[in-house]
Order: structure tokens, then C-alpha cells, then sequence
């Protein structure tokens, strides 16, 4: 009986069962391969990557509980692999290859002989990286707040003036208007970059939304319910959460350069980091975290507007990774407390 409890698809050790083993055995790896120095500066990685995402796990959740079982596991498998040599090894080296003018054997090269060129390389690339992410994140924390059909409110004189002016065309104009902004103030030396970036950012946004949810109302006509996504409702709002893992790991790249040069460890602690994210994900789809705690939400999106405004300040100053990252666990925080607190009262 106690081994079908493990078992269950909703207990604990089946959920983070594999981010555990994969964690002990990258960390042993690194320790017998490189050195206990090595081994610590790996597991310092998976924590920051926990912590700077954990915000990702709950709008990555909200909209997992959209897609049917087996997508699930598309998004745990497949799109771990994507997250990993995807966003943490290859975008990397594809943006330096693109940005530096040198072929990918080069940035290669540079990335495992030559990692403080190879970080220096990917730093000049940063304004890109900065726009796209910020204006991305910027439009996904104003869609949540200026949504009329949200019924739970948490912090009332922000949410409800922000309900009250919210058009469909809002958030995107107002997205736009920031970029523009940025991209127009004096000490901008990469004015053209950061327009261009920043509005793909926010037509990426628009485009993948806008085919995700047509393809799920389609869906969900065909069924008379709104049952969970399947066929390509669910792959468009499979590549939705991809993008938006995107979004969050550009600033963890780049900001792990801080903590280490070699890419090997970077490659290895974010990788893992992101594991346990996705693991973090599942298990507040299947114990209905987000309805448990109804602020969680709110708290969430509270740090994406702050990580958004932190990438876009990033163009002209050198803000801080911590400051977004104890903000952010400052609001998630505050939530849960407003959570368990509501819920008590509704008891009562």
C-alpha cells in the first residue's frame, strides 16, 4: 500500500523523483570530475535557478492545467531538453555567432577554452536579450492585472484601477509605448536594437497567445466543455510556456556568468536548476496549488512586472540579480501569507 502512495501520480516522490537522482548524480559527476570547488559552485546554481524561477513555476503551472496529462509530460520530458540544450547551451552560442559576426565552431571554441571572451561576447548582446524578455514579460504581468474577469483581488487600489481601464488593446499599446521610450532616451546607444527586440518581444507574445487560445476555444466548441487541450491547442500553448521559460532564463544566463566563467558548470547547474522547476510545476497542477492559494497568482506576477522593469533598466544600468530575486520572493511570500489568511476567513 505504501509503495502505490510513492507511486501515485501525485505523490511528492514520483513528481521530484527524477530531479532528485539527476541532481546526485550531476553533483557527483562534477565532484569526481572537476573538484569539490566545482561541485559547490554547481549546487549555488541550482539553487539560484530555483529561487529566480520559482515565479515561472506558477504561471507555468496556471497554464499547464490548460493541457491534458500526456502534454504534461511532453512539457516535463521533451521540453526540459529544450530548456536545457536549448535555452542554456545553444541560444547562447547561436546569439554570440549571430551578434559577433563568428561561426559556430568559433563561439564554440571560445565558450569551452576561452569563457571569460565567450561571457564578454554574450554581455554585448545583452541590450537584444534585455528588450525582447522585458517587453515579453512586461505584456504577460499587464494582461494578468488588466484583466476584467478575474474575480480575485489582492491588492485592491493597484488591481481595480487597473480592471477599470483595461481594454483588449491596453497591455499591447502600453508594451509598445515603454519600448519605444527605452529606445528613445539619450543614453540608449543600441536605440534600433532594443525597438526591434522589444517588439518582437511583445508580437511573440501576441502571436503565440492569440493562436493558442483560438486553437483551445476551437477546441473546447467542438467539445461542448472545456476539457483539457489536446492536438494543436495543446502544442500551441505548449510552445507558449516555452517561449515563457525563455523569457525567464535570459537574465539567469547571463547572470550566472557572475558566479562562474565555466560554461561546462553553468550549463550543468541551470540544467538541473530548470528540472526542478518543471517538477515544482507538475506538482502545483496536481494538488491544485493555485486554487489553494488564490493570491499565488497575484504574487507571481507581481515579480514578473518587477523582473520585466529590472530587464529593461539592465539596458542602461547594472541592476542587481538579488534585488529582483528577493522582491520577488518578498511578494510570492506575502501571497501566501494573504492566501492562508483569506482562506481562514472563509472558513471562519
Amino acid at each position: 500500500m505504501a509503495k502505490l502512495k510513492l507511486l501515485h501520480s501525485h505523490s511528492p516522490f514520483r513528481i521530484f523523483g527524477v530531479s532528485g537522482l539527476l541532481t546526485i548524480g550531476t553533483l557527483l559527476a562534477v565532484l569526481f570530475g572537476l573538484g569539490t570547488g566545482a561541485a559547490l559552485i554547481t549546487l549555488i546554481l541550482i539553487a539560484v535557478e530555483v529561487a529566480f524561477s520559482f515565479d515561472n513555476a506558477i504561471v507555468n503551472a496556471k497554464t499547464l492545467s490548460k493541457l491534458s496529462r500526456g502534454w504534461q509530460m511532453v512539457f516535463l520530458t521533451f521540453g526540459m531538453i529544450i530548456a536545457v540544450f536549448g535555452m542554456r547551451i545553444i541560444f547562447p552560442i547561436l546569439l554570440v555567432a549571430i551578434t559577433a559576426h563568428l561561426s559556430w565552431a568559433n563561439v564554440v571554441d571560445l565558450a569551452l577554452h576561452h569563457p571569460h571572451e565567450y561571457a564578454h561576447h554574450l554581455e554585448l548582446a545583452h541590450p537584444s536579450i534585455a528588450a525582447f524578455g522585458g517587453a515579453f514579460l512586461l505584456m504577460l504581468s499587464l494582461e494578468f492585472f488588466m484583466d476584467k474577469q478575474r474575480e480575485a483581488i489582492w491588492l485592491h487600489y493597484i488591481e481595480r484601477p487597473l480592471q477599470r481601464i483595461s481594454k483588449i488593446w491596453v497591455p499591447t499599446v502600453v508594451s509598445a509605448a515603454v519600448v519605444g521610450l527605452i529606445a528613445a532616451l539619450p543614453g540608449n546607444h543600441n536605440s534600433r536594437t532594443v525597438l526591434v527586440a522589444g517588439m518582437l518581444g511583445i508580437l511573440t507574445h501576441i502571436f503565440i497567445e492569440m493562436i493558442s487560445n483560438l486553437f483551445g476555444s476551437t477546441q473546447e466548441a467542438v467539445q461542448n466543455q472545456s476539457k483539457p487541450r489536446t492536438g494543436m491547442a495543446a502544442f500551441w500553448t505548449f510552445i507558449y510556456l516555452e517561449v515563457l521559460d525563455a523569457s525567464f532564463s535570459f537574465d539567469g544566463v547571463l547572470g550566472a556568468f557572475a558566479i562562474t566563467s565555466k560554461v561546462v558548470l553553468i550549463a550543468a547547474g541551470l540544467g538541473v536548476g530548470a528540472l526542478w522547476v518543471r517538477s515544482i510545476t507538475v506538482f502545483m497542477v496536481r494538488r491544485d496549488t493555485l486554487k489553494n492559494y488564490i493570491y499565488l497568482d497575484h504574487g507571481a506576477h507581481y515579480t514578473i512586472f518587477v523582473l520585466a522593469c529590472v530587464l529593461l533598466l539592465s539596458i542602461f544600468w547594472n541592476v542587481p540579480d538579488v534585488f529582483a530575486g528577493v522582491v520577488g520572493i518578498g511578494f510570492i511570500g506575502s501571497s501566501v501569507v494573504a492566501s492562508l489568511q483569506e482562506r481562514r476567513h472563509r472558513e471562519a
